[in-house]
């Protein structure tokens, strides 16, 4: 059996949009008919740029190649152009492929992806979910409102999450860290205080950033915060520097959680030396694929470290990082989008119980992808993923976020 084939669909989610402007799916076939589907989580180029990188590491390190050779694969990939080291566009080219990889093993001995990494480890797995606005809550209102945010976790919490994420401390600028202005540091301590009153002992609270701040500004946000004790401060200063998150986990009394922009068990390994971080957060699409993930949750077995896989993409992705969650010990949670079309796509494949996720039984990746619904939502433009904002933060008028992809201003 050897890959023969690749197709590249551009999704773009109707509006609200929730999971970022556009998803990229991967559909590889192998010569014996079988086919396999991957999500690639990367947005530094735009969608055309991206297509041609997927297409480019596909015919030049796996076509012909047996699906069984990850690692062989992943070493041509990893080692391309003289690098050998992480690349976040080829490295996130590469994992959609591997997932994709993946699913076509499972398909071919009618076993999930989870018993080919080491056998079921757990039976469910717990879901946290963002806090998106009710249908009653208007935008972009809704992303400055402790009491909406409030609701909106109550609502959560009635639907039987334990977890629930929000990240009220914009914005998120192209000039690196930044120190926040007080009133992002009042609002996010108010968000944490409503929040917090809503949902009692019944859910953790995830304060999420993008590494926006500076380590001196991350550790006065964070210790604003520390009273509604918060299971993680997520991604507090750019993650290219692990030496200053890794301060900023000394001086702050919440765990910090990273992972989102990490690629390889190189970055990974960096973090957990460094003592920056208590719990990854790697995206499958990007952070070098099924494979990769499990050695870096066992090199985080070592350091007493858990995993806690990010999604603000697909359910192709949602479902990898679920297969690599069943088969590890170290699982604290995984991030879940609710959305009718995230259901569709893979036709209620999986589901959300109560709080979690229950595992797929069918062989490969368990779900059933939509390919036309998929082809029927084409993204027509030329934008990333999703953008950061070039004016610096606003310490006189105060800050906004609205939400992981807001709609392109025309």
């Amino acid at each position: 059996m050897k890959l023969q084939d690749l197709d590249v669909i551009i999704t773009a989610p109707p509006a609200p949009g929730w999971g970022g402007r556009y998803w990229i799916l991967v559909k590889l076939t192998t010569d014996t008919g079988i086919t396999g589907w991957g999500e690639c989580y990367a947005s530094t180029v735009g969608p055309t740029a991206m297509t041609a990188v997927i297409e480019d590491v596909f015919a030049r390190h796996m076509q012909d190649e047996s699906p069984e050779n990850i690692e062989l694969m992943f070493r041509r990939a990893y080692s391309s152009g003289f690098t050998q080291r992480p690349d976040p566009t080829v490295i996130g080219a590469f994992s959609g492929l591997e997932i994709a990889c993946w699913d076509i093993l499972g398909k071919d001995r009618d076993r999930p992806v989870h018993a080919l990494l080491g056998g079921r480890m757990n039976d469910r797995i717990r879901a946290y979910t963002y806090l998106y606005p009710l249908a009653a809550h208007p935008l972009p209102a809704f992303w400055a409102s402790p009491e909406m945010a409030a609701e909106a976790a109550a609502d959560a919490v009635a639907r039987g999450y334990t977890a629930v994420k929000f990240d009220p401390a914009g914005p998120y600028t192209i000039r690196g860290g930044h120190m926040p202005a007080m009133s992002d540091i009042s609002r996010s301590v108010a968000f944490c205080k409503a929040i917090r009153a809503a949902v009692g002992d019944k859910a953790d609270l995830l304060f999420g950033t993008h590494g926006q701040f500076n380590t001196a500004g991350a550790i006065r946000l964070g210790q604003a915060l520390e009273p509604y004790s918060p299971l993680w401060f997520e991604e507090p200063t750019p993650p290219d520097m692990t030496e200053d998150m890794a301060r900023v986990a000394r001086a702050v009394r919440i765990p910090v959680a990273t992972g989102e922009r990490l690629t390889t068990k190189a970055e990974f390994a960096a973090v957990l030396r460094s003592g920056a971080a208590e719990i990854l957060q790697p995206a499958l699409g990007r952070a070098g694929g099924i494979w990769e993930m499990k050695k870096v949750a066992a090199i985080a077995e070592v350091f007493n470290a858990q995993i806690a896989p990010h999604l603000y993409a697909g359910p192709v992705e949602w479902a990898a990082n679920i297969q690599l969650a069943a088969s590890i010990p170290n699982i604290l949670m995984a991030e879940t989008i609710e959305t009718p079309f995230h259901d569709a796509l893979i036709k209620s494949t999986i589901r959300v119980d109560n709080g979690y996720i229950t595992l797929p039984t069918s062989a490969g990746l368990g779900i059933d992808v939509d390919e036309a619904l998929a082809r029927a939502h084409p993204f027509t433009g030329n934008d990333l993923h999703l953008n950061m904002q070039e004016a610096p933060c606003d310490y006189a008028n105060g800050n906004l976020f609205e939400g992981g992809a807001p709609p392109l201003q025309i």
